[in-house]
């Protein structure tokens, strides 16, 4: 394939730095800031994604009689990255997850109900998969979706279900099914964030991220809110899962805080040598550079297989860029925190901390990245077993 952009290509990533100039100010762009985007919700940053709406870079590779334009998806790759690169909102899980899931497999009312509010950036998501005893296994959640007359009513929990704080609908797997295999008895449903029956809790991680508990108490959902067909949201979710682990990881903020520890070790001073001359930091650095390139390149890879497969999401190559664009990503943090020394310890923003202060954020966050959208040993069981044919207990 061809790794370069077209004109065409190269002309809308210039309109979006453009753009980027002038609208991603510090109150909601921030690289200083992991995962700000997703984590934070204000006037401000919903400003930013109304703007994002107005130009029509939400849906741009949806179908045009729903909104879209048709784009090939290296535009969503592009403009995702340039706002990734500026700390800004990115896209998201409403344009790259649910909204593709119910282009593919969800009702006409859904769609007439969803799609206009996505594209028009009008509506927050949660994403609920997690559970305490499920570990990484999404297949084994047991949240319980009973049948009752005109719907469903689901009592259990949920955890790390970032964005439930502020979120306006919750896209969430229950078991519907129990006496069916794991896999093929979890439904998918649509749930009003404000319902009676939800209580939301917070919980602190490492990265100073707020994810969420959620627990349900007899929530009812109407059948109209069942997403596609019931018994098969494993399936739905395995392909969300897919556009989630290549949307909601991208490698251009890794790049960023790559130069910015380049820059750092070219003028600063250890030991009365300049550190840009310590044979081990250099050789460092290279490497760092060269995994950040191939970390762009699966990337580019996913897309192109994307194009491939009648635009199901192509599993293989998303668990292989997620795996390594993030473990690249958790070395550039290592690498910073290293190289600082003990002045790595301050944080953000903190005037006399190197770099300013990113290494130790970019360290404590760059752990939760290799958990997000599936662990990273779920990622290894996925290219041995899909990807390289081995056995499921080899």
């Amino acid at each position: 394939m061809d790794f370069e952009f077209s004109a065409e290509e190269q002309a809308f990533a210039a309109d979006v730095e453009a753009f980027l100039d002038e609208h991603a100010t510090p109150d909601v762009a921030d690289v200083c800031r992991e995962n700000m985007a997703q984590i934070v919700d204000t006037p401000e940053r919903r400003g930013f994604m109304k703007k994002l709406a107005e130009r029509g870079w939400l849906g741009m590779t949806w179908p045009k009689d729903l909104g879209g334009q048709e784009k090939p998806g290296i535009y969503e790759y592009i403009l995702n990255e340039a706002l990734a690169r500026r700390g800004a909102p990115q896209i998201g899980k409403g344009v790259g997850i649910i909204g593709k899931t119910l282009i593919r497999h969800g009702s006409q009312k859904l769609k007439d109900e969803f799609l206009p509010k996505i594209l028009n950036a009008e509506v927050e998501f949660a994403v609920g998969y997690s559970e305490p005893q499920a570990g990484s296994d999404a297949a084994n959640m047991q949240l319980k979706a009973e049948k009752v007359d005109g719907g469903w009513k689901l009592n259990g929990q949920k955890i790390w279900t970032t964005s439930a704080h502020f979120a306006d609908w919750y896209w969430v797997g229950a078991r519907s099914d129990p006496d069916k295999s794991k896999h093929d008895g979890i439904s998918l449903f649509l749930v009003p964030m404000d319902h009676p029956g939800l209580e939301v809790r917070a919980t602190w991680t490492i990265g100073d991220e707020r994810t969420n508990e959620v627990f349900f108490d007899d929530v009812f959902v109407p059948d109209d809110y069942l997403v596609g067909e019931r018994g098969r949201g494993f399936r739905y979710i395995s392909e969300a899962l897919d556009l989630e682990r290549f949307t909601m990881f991208t490698y251009a903020n890794t790049e960023q805080k790559l130069e910015e520890l380049v820059e750092y070790a070219r003028d600063a001073v250890r030991d009365g040598r300049p550190l840009r001359e310590d044979p081990h930091v250099r050789q460092r650095i290279a490497q760092l550079t060269t995994q950040t390139e191939v970390a762009r390149v699966l990337g580019l890879r996913f897309l192109d297989a994307a194009r491939q497969v009648d635009a199901k999401p192509p599993t293989v190559q998303a668990s292989e860029y997620k795996l390594f664009a993030t473990q690249v990503s958790q070395r550039v943090a290592n690498a910073m925190v290293d190289l600082a020394g003990i002045d790595g310890q301050y944080r953000v923003q903190t005037q006399e901390a190197p770099m300013r202060g990113r290494p130790d954020m970019a360290y404590r966050y760059s752990v939760i990245d290799t958990i997000g959208g599936g662990a990273s040993e779920i990622q290894k069981n996925i290219i041995a077993r899909r990807g390289l044919g081995l056995p499921k207990n080899f």
